[in-house]
């Protein structure tokens, strides 16, 4: 039996243990997945423990960065961004790798409500999802972001991330501002962002679409400020992104996912991710 599990803390209010069990009965896998709690300063004798029945982990916050400092096979893309959520072992065992699946994740959940274009994006937050967010537009076409974050340094990481990309990128303040943007993309707290949802109207949102990466619950102040004033513009949540970061890890880890079981899968994750449970 092989072993797989999600990393983080706090843990304990993961749902990507109800996604990765769900693949594996639908491809027939006798795996295990389970939440384990992982600060950042245990990661790495963790990781150095792991025997012969482990084959991945998926990391959360604050590992997404550790990570690169122990995994030695890590990809271009999650250290250009500094991060990593995904782990596994190679199909011959030899060797862990690291990459970043948050970033097609970020794709296929803007893809799932029509955005498969962009030119100009407004981030809010600076961590490591809005570093992923920026490497995701920036592959769908972005050429202008700007970045909102509480400390100025902060959004200087991420601004240099989106220059190197090609973007044209500038980082202010969390103050409340409007542009003429294609997508807003929210990294904060659902609470943190309501300053921004309480100044929305119909005549700044326009067609600009929202993706909310937090989504418990939902609708968040934001997406429901989008609902109400512009119920025709395209909004994803988290909830999207979780799906599909997690359909890429299972796709990694099992090296069972074809192009022919791929949209079942895809479809028995989706609603294990529907049904009730515990937060994100």
């Amino acid at each position: 039996m092989h072993r797989a599990a999600v990393l983080g803390s706090p843990i304990s209010h993961s749902r990507s243990p109800d996604l990765h069990r769900a693949a594996y009965a639908e491809l027939g896998l006798d795996w295990t997945y389970e939440a384990i709690e992982c600060r950042d300063r245990d990661f790495a004798a963790f990781f150095a423990g792991l025997d012969e029945q482990w084959r991945g982990l998926s990391l959360t916050m604050p590992l997404k960065e550790v990570v690169l400092d122990v995994v030695d096979d890590v990809d271009e893309r999650a250290r250009h961004v500094n991060s990593a959520n995904t782990v596994w072992r190679t199909a011959d065992s030899s060797t862990w790798r690291a990459t970043n699946t948050d970033i097609p994740g970020i794709c296929s959940a803007l893809g799932d409500v029509g955005v498969d274009r962009l030119e100009r994006v407004r981030i809010l937050g600076a961590g490591a999802t809005a570093r992923s967010a920026v490497a995701a537009v920036a592959d769908m076409g972005a050429t202008n972001i700007v970045v909102h974050a509480r400390r100025p340094e902060a959004a200087d990481e991420v601004v240099r991330l989106a220059r190197d990309l090609g973007c044209s990128s500038h980082g202010t303040d969390l103050g409340v501002q409007w542009g003429d943007d294609d997508l807003l993309i929210s990294t904060l707290p659902a609470d943190t962002a309501a300053t921004w949802a309480a100044d929305v109207d119909a005549e700044r949102i326009g067609s600009t679409a929202l993706l909310d990466a937090s989504y418990h619950p939902w609708p968040t102040p934001l997406a429901h400020a989008w609902a109400h004033h512009a119920p025709t513009a395209p909004v994803a949540s988290g909830r999207d992104m979780l799906l599909w970061q997690a359909v890429d890890q299972v796709r990694l880890m099992t090296g069972a996912v074809t192009e022919a079981n791929l949209a079942r899968v895809v479809q028995v994750m989706r609603a294990a991710l529907s049904t009730d449970g515990t937060s994100p």
